[in-house]
């Protein structure tokens, strides 16, 4: 795995890397540093993750708070910092089709390679809690037809990627998954994120249903199937959105537990009583 050369659009750098057929790993990233490492380690893209942003960011879970104008802030300054092409968690758009047609410029003219949308009603849940609530499938289309339209304008190499929650939303099921993923295809995205399936043979499934490339975030519900599997299976992206952020998140609070005791021994006093391990959840 190697940097891309600034002389490459991001856009046509993560282009060919969906349009190859091979799989690629991206990790996720929540700021210009974690970026910058992931892109040290060899990485050829990755990806800016909602939730990584709304948790560092504000201190919130991931349920709708992060603002457009904050999205594409850091996304700026994480496309700024790297060579390699970066993915955007642009949530459900930030509203109707008007929102997703100027998310989409923001989000192109910040430098990133890609972005996804996905069809939660708004405020969004993190994809793998219960009790998520979808638009309909009409307004799901309009939505990616509306990013269509913008990137086609902008940057035809810019990659559109739809996310359903169908697998797991409040009367869904894996049909009503792939009835979203090949309704998302049709309206123009390149690649499908069909998120939470729970099984090896669902993955498989949603391959050989839809007729472009599909996106398997290795969390939650989801089976944590290796490589190997997964490039069996035919998926083409695998995503491990929110591994950087508790990676670093469980050294911060390995940090300060540490510094903690340090600090109480020398004080003669007792440790914090806080419970830093719901910082981890």
């Amino acid at each position: 795995m190697s940097a891309v050369s600034k002389s490459i659009k991001a856009s046509t750098a993560m282009r060919r890397l969906v349009d190859r057929n091979k799989i690629f790993i991206r990790p996720g990233c929540h700021d210009a540093l974690s970026a910058r490492i992931a892109e040290a380690a060899g990485f050829e893209a990755i990806g800016m993750s909602g939730y990584a942003v709304s948790v560092s960011l504000l201190g919130q879970p991931d349920v709708g708070l992060i603002t457009m104008s904050e999205t594409v802030r850091m996304c700026r300054y994480i496309c700024n910092a790297v060579d390699i092409p970066v993915m955007v968690d642009a949530d459900t758009g930030y509203g109707g089709v008007n929102n997703v047609m100027r998310t989409v410029d923001e989000i192109i003219k910040a430098g990133a390679g890609g972005l996804f949308i996905e069809d939660q009603v708004d405020p969004k849940r993190c994809g793998h809690v219960a009790g998520k609530r979808l638009i309909s499938i009409p307004d799901g289309v309009a939505k990616i037809r509306a990013a269509d339209k913008v990137r086609l304008a902008l940057d035809k190499d810019f990659i559109i990627m739809a996310r359903t929650d169908g697998r797991g939303a409040l009367g869904g099921g894996f049909q009503e998954s792939l009835d979203r993923a090949r309704a998302f295809t049709d309206a123009g995205a390149d690649i499908i994120f069909p998120e939470g399936l729970v099984s090896e043979e669902e993955i498989g499934q949603m391959v050989d249903a839809v007729p472009v490339p599909i996106s398997y975030n290795r969390t939650g519900v989801s089976p944590m199937l290796g490589l190997a599997d997964l490039e069996r299976l035919g998926v083409r992206m695998v995503a491990n959105a929110t591994g950087a952020f508790k990676a670093s998140t469980r050294a911060l609070v390995d940090y300060a537990v540490d510094y903690a005791v340090d600090y109480a021994k020398d004080a003669d006093q007792p440790v914090p009583g806080d419970n830093l391990d719901r910082f981890l959840t």
